[in-house]
This record gives structure tokens, sequence and C-alpha cells, in this order.
């Protein structure tokens, strides 16, 4: 349905809806969370301005419009965290630079504040901002039935029950009647251990401030190749986070999962799990291209949105 048909789309893309005469302009996605409530009245400032310093084909706010094969340049996303994962994942692996706008609370990935609009806009369409290039997990669930090489990549797609990339985490959740579940956890050719618990995520450098972060996981810098697997509440307090190479493949067997168990993955797309299901992640093919703020850092990042390492108050007079 189209909410206003001189700016929104949702359920398919209006493409090439403000077009500039020459053909050398660059095509510039918009993607905006409407249900923030200062998100429309920026798009409506936005729009004007843009389609006079590029091609602008549209303004998206359907989650779940695929975004692997749009025509365009450039995505501009304009919400929060949430927002800029599910553009990530509807990416689907294809390599588009991507840039957030922060109108949400901690804005890890959306760097940018709404009040450094247009201006930042018109830096990137002059290719003058820096990019990162952030690791992208695949998961991969495959039934029991199957018999196959887990780490054979062909043949995991030919059976899968289900995929998804994510940015951020790939997550077993427990689900009700939330009993304790049984995961065989290992990597590579190794069978690895019984792990019993309330789950467990696994998670790349971008997601480690996340989920992660919240289940007693350490921070990773950024542009570390490298996941994290992480438990939720162990059965044993002897299991702890462990930090793998990107380039190893984690595999989960369900060995005792609830009705409700499921994967879930950048906490938007999900699958049930059955006992006996394998969940294979691995790197992603290909990573995030993801446009940075020059003036932020690392550091300031943690210290201003997570009060990491601040000066207890004491409310001394």
């Amino acid at each position: 349905m189209v909410r206003d048909k001189k700016i929104f789309c949702s359920q398919t893309l209006v493409r090439n809806a403000f077009r500039l005469d020459t053909d050398i302009a660059m095509k510039v996605l918009i993607v905006a969370n409407l249900v923030k409530p200062k998100v429309k009245p920026a798009v409506e400032q936005l729009v004007p301005w843009l389609q006079r310093r590029a091609e602008l084909i549209g303004v998206e706010s359907d989650d779940e419009y695929d975004l692997s094969e749009a025509d365009v340049d450039l995505i501009v996303v304009l919400g929060g965290d949430g927002t800029l994962l599910s553009v990530a994942r509807r990416l689907k692996g294809r390599q588009l630079p991507v840039m957030g706008f922060n109108f949400g609370r901690l804005g890890f990935l959306s760097q940018f504040s709404p009040n450094q609009l247009p201006d930042v806009i018109e830096q990137a369409i002059s290719d003058q901002l820096p990019r990162s290039y952030r690791l992208m997990l695949e998961a991969s669930i495959i039934a029991a039935e199957h018999e196959i090489d887990l780490l054979d990549v062909q043949a995991v797609r030919s059976v899968r029950k289900y995929h998804a990339i994510g940015l951020n985490d790939a997550v077993v959740t427990a689900g009700p009647p939330f009993r304790m579940i049984e995961l065989q956890v290992g990597t590579d050719r190794d069978a690895g251990v019984r792990y019993f618990g309330d789950g467990l995520i696994v998670c790349t450098a971008s997601g480690s401030t996340a989920y992660n972060i919240s289940a007693g996981g350490p921070i990773l810098s950024p542009g570390l190749s490298a996941m994290c697997i992480t438990p939720l509440c162990p059965h044993s307090l002897s299991f702890r986070p462990v930090v793998v190479n990107a380039n190893q493949v984690i595999t989960l067997k369900a060995k005792r999962v609830n009705p409700g168990s499921d994967l879930v993955v950048d906490g938007q797309a999900s699958c049930h799990l059955k006992k006996g299901d394998r969940i294979v992640i691995r790197k992603a093919e290909n990573d995030l291209i993801l446009l940075e703020n020059p003036h932020a850092s690392e550091w300031q990042a943690l210290g201003e949105k997570l009060n990491w390492a601040s000066i207890p108050n004491y409310n001394w007079k």
C-alpha cells in the first residue's frame, strides 16, 4: 500500500520515482522506519534536496522487501540499528554501500545523527566517507535425515530447510516451555562438546555489543574477523564464551529441544528447531559495506553508548 504517492512506498519499490536528466547521477534508495515519529518529517525534508543531488529511486518502508536486486548505488537508512540490520539481511550478501542515521537509542551501526542530514549524504554521494567491511554470517538448518558433510557448502545449500544471512548474531533459544536444552557444539570436523543451558549465541564482531554483551560475552573490535560462541545461562559455570576464527565453521546439533525452540538471526528471522536438526554457521561470502562517521571512534562509542569504563558517581556534595 502506498502511504503517500509522492514519497512513500511500502509493499513494492517504486523504481525511478525521482529521476534527474543525467544518466550518471548516483541512484539512491531511502529505507525508512516510519514507526519512529521523527522519521517521516525527516524524509519529507530530505526528499526535495536529494532530488536535486541524485536519482532518488524511492522511499522503502516494507521491512520484508528483497533488496538484493534493487537498482541502486547507495542505501540511506533512517531508523535505528534494527532497521539497518533488516537492510543487511535483505541485501542477501549483495555489496552496496549502506549508511545509517540513528533515530533509535544506541546506534552502534547507525553512526550518523539526524542533525547531520543532509550534509553527510552529500559526502557519501561525493565518495568522501570512509568504508568499513563488516563480516556477515550465514546460518543454515539441515534436518536429521540428511547425512551430508556439513563442511561441503554446496551439499548444505542443496538440502537445508532454512537459511538466513545476518550481521549481528544467530541465536538458539530454548523457547516454551523453557526447559533446559541440550546441544552438541563443535567447529569444523571437531564434534565438540555437549552443552546444557537456555540457548546459545553465535555473534560477529559487529554483534558483540548486542545480545552477546548482555549475556556476558566479550566486546570484539568491529573489524575483527572472528565469531564468538556465548552460552545463555549454562548449566555448568565452566562453559565460558569462546572466540573463534571467522574461517571456522560452527556446527550445532539439537540433541534435546523444546516445542518452542528456535533459531533466530539478528532478532528478525527465525525457524523452529526439531530434535536432530543440525545448524551450520559460517562466514558469509560477502561483507556488508558500511559507511562510517569519520568523527566517531570505537572507544568513544563504548563510553557514550554503554557508559563503558565510566567513573562511579558517589553523589558527593
